[in-house]
């Protein structure tokens, strides 16, 4: 680990802290880093806002989005105090960051008592075998939005 490595990490480590302190939710904290600096940062938040997808990696990556105007984080390195959970790990995967660094564990976030092995579970299943009954409709009304998006001038790809 390098010394920027370690600054940026003891910052998402200190930012989980504060956090749950102030009460704002649990503990994990993030920042995103471009060029040395630090272009986003967010602690989970999720029982003070009532927003289940207000992660510190979410709330860390919308508010580096912003900064940037983009909704790439090429060139970004991601420091988060924990392991990604699945939601996490996928919206990280669409901001397109450089490389993570993380401090903790999934394990030790469950030990804590933020277990996300139902998800890591679930998500290779059928979705009509899941536990959170799935269903499919109007699957060809939908792909005709998919065929016109297809043939749309002008459209930003991502």
């Amino acid at each position: 680990m390098n010394e920027q490595d370690e600054k940026f990490l003891r910052e998402a480590i200190t930012m989980a802290r504060a956090g749950m302190e102030r009460g704002d939710g649990g503990p994990f904290g993030c920042v995103i880093v471009k060029d040395g600096l630090v272009v986003g940062s967010g602690n989970n938040r999720v029982t003070s806002t009532n927003d289940p997808t207000a992660h510190a990696e979410v709330v860390a990556i919308r508010d580096a989005c912003a900064k940037l105007g983009s909704f790439q984080l090429d060139g970004c390195t991601l420091y988060t105090s924990c392991e990604p959970c699945p939601m996490c790990l996928g919206a990280i995967y669409w901001a397109r960051p450089d490389r993570i660094v993380y401090a903790a564990t999934r394990a030790d976030a469950a030990d804590a008592g933020f277990d996300d092995q139902l998800i890591y579970d679930e998500l290779p299943l059928p979705p009509n075998k899941r536990k959170l009954p799935m269903e499919q409709q109007f699957g060809a009304e939908a792909m005709q939005v998919f065929v016109e998006w297809k043939g749309l001038e002008g459209k930003v790809k991502y």
